[in-house]
């Protein structure tokens, strides 16, 4: 069993998101960085079935030269190779992200052999983009999957499932395929201290990209509205009594 996992560096997700002032980035001067955490389930299954399976897992991902930090992460839980795909240039659109990843892998596959499965994210916690996984697939001529939270490999198919209104969605494909999986497919583990030590001693294998213009050209970003938030005073000691037996019944709370 080989597969392949891409991930993508991106700004903490728990941290406060801000945009910078022309609103085309995320500020990133003050958040630290990790991967999505739909790729981390996705690097975490690709360990899982090299464990039970036998075989090999790569990572790749396409970002600058400090994306690599988050390749050896992935290699301390497990995987066996890492693929950076360097580039200084900010602006990558999924068009052109997927035509890159898609020509990487059509590389490994020549000079090592072809890959059972390609594992995404389903999309990322930053620009939320959806495309990047269906795009490789398309390009790559396999069958895909998205959504994916439930994933078994037997007899070269993969039976997959995905949540649907009131149940669930099962799909089989043919090996190779590529899917994209969400949060929830399994439960990552924590890089240990003798896996970063393994990690560090790695190669990371870096191939210098440029992107190709003329694809999706993002315009503006754009953060949620947060909920409005009020604040009643409703009295002081015994005097807000009756305002808050009000507000119980109200909320159906307190019988009237």
């Amino acid at each position: 069993m080989n597969v392949l996992v891409c991930v993508k560096r991106v700004p903490m997700t728990g941290g406060r998101i801000a945009l910078t002032e022309d609103a085309r980035a995320i500020d990133t001067r003050f958040l630290g960085f990790t991967v999505s955490p739909h790729e981390e389930c996705a690097v975490e299954e690709a360990v899982r079935l090299v464990e039970a399976r036998g075989g090999s897992s790569v990572v790749l991902t396409l970002g600058p030269p400090e994306a690599e930090e988050q390749l050896r992460d992935a290699m301390a839980i497990g995987a066996d190779r890492a693929v950076l795909l360097e580039t200084d240039e900010p602006e990558w659109d999924p068009q052109a992200t997927a035509r890159a990843i898609a020509r990487a892998v059509a590389d490994l596959e020549a000079s090592g052999g072809p890959f059972d499965l390609l594992l995404f994210g389903n999309e990322s916690a930053d620009a939320g983009n959806y495309q990047v996984g269906v795009r490789v697939a398309h390009a790559l001529g396999r069958p895909c999957v998205t959504g994916v939270k439930a994933l078994e490999v037997h007899d070269g198919r993969a039976t997959v499932r995905r949540e649907a209104v009131g149940g669930w969605e099962v799909f089989e494909v043919p090996l190779p395929a590529a899917l994209a999986v969400r949060e929830g497919l399994n439960l990552p583990r924590f890089p240990s201290v003798p896996g970063r030590l393994r990690a560090k001693k790695k190669p990371v294998e870096r191939i210098v990209v440029e992107p190709e213009r003329g694809g999706l050209e993002m315009v503006s970003l754009e953060l949620p509205r947060g909920a409005a938030k009020q604040v009643e005073v409703l009295g002081r000691g015994p005097e807000a009594a009756p305002r808050v037996v009000e507000i119980l019944r109200t909320m159906g709370l307190v019988a009237r």
